[in-house]
């Protein structure tokens, strides 16, 4: 996998596709490869690159606490090392918190911007779920972290359809080697630290929001909170999906997120 050193450590990301440029950056405890099932779509139309967070997959791990904007400076750096003036950006949960910082601090590098299950500021509810996740994660095996974390983020429905694959992600889990304690808590304190709310307003891009209406982990208030400030943004409420609706909704989602980053 390449690496590029940027602000300070060294970053690994994967190249998928030919076309424009597509940044897509993971979310909480995950590396860029979780992007896979939607690659496969947008690498028909983007040359898209896949980002390791610092802390996640083969990029540094250094001790925390991050910060989103710090993250976003990571993702400022890969760009320039890489000759890539401008994107489209893309990301998950605390994916989506590092594109706001991205867009507000660097906003020639950013065209258009996808935020999936976001939020502009923790709430109480918000911030103690992190904070649990961490807590719960450092005192339980990987694969019984993994299914709380299924029960989070996925709905009833999904498990109607899916509970072999969800066993399959426990197993996976005990297997391979998790990513440390300490970059997991980093994380966290930077999905818990993350607040652009009141800055949102100098975004000028066009941004798609998308979100479950049956999130419990980021609920659907916190992207209207952010679809109220940015102007040019529009919002898709997969109805009856949760925090993961790109993977319980998969077909539409790429079909919707693709559509606009091919307008945008």
């Amino acid at each position: 996998m390449p690496i590029i050193e940027t602000n300070g450590i060294q970053m690994a990301y994967q190249e998928r596709g030919q076309g424009e440029p597509l940044i897509l950056i993971m979310g909480l405890g995950a590396p860029g490869s979780v992007w896979e099932e939607h690659v496969k779509e947008y690498e028909k139309y983007f040359h898209c690159y896949l980002l390791d967070n610092r802390g996640a997959g083969e990029s540094d791990k250094p001790e925390g606490p991050y910060s989103t904007r710090m993250m976003a400076e990571d993702v400022a750096g890969l760009m320039d090392a890489l000759s890539i003036r401008s994107a489209r950006v893309a990301g998950i949960s605390m994916g989506s918190a590092i594109a706001q910082e991205l867009a507000l601090g660097h906003p020639d590098k950013v065209q258009s911007m996808v935020l999936v299950s976001s939020w502009g500021r923790c709430d109480m509810y918000v911030r103690t779920v992190f904070d649990h996740f961490h807590r719960v994660r450092a005192s339980v095996s990987p694969s019984v972290f993994m299914e709380l974390l299924q029960l989070w983020i996925f709905t009833a429905p999904h498990y109607e359809e899916n509970m072999a694959a969800l066993l399959e992600a426990q197993v996976a889990a005990a297997k391979d080697p998790a990513m440390p304690q300490h970059a997991f808590e980093a994380q966290c304190a930077a999905c818990t630290g993350h607040d652009a709310l009141e800055r949102l307003g100098q975004i000028t891009v066009p941004a798609l929001l998308t979100v479950g209406d049956a999130d419990i982990f980021t609920p659907l208030r916190l992207s209207e909170a952010i679809h109220q400030r940015v102007s040019r943004s529009q919002m898709k409420v997969f109805r009856g999906w949760g925090h993961a609706h790109h993977w319980e909704d998969l077909p539409r989602f790429n079909q919707i997120t693709r559509e606009f980053l091919q307008a945008h």
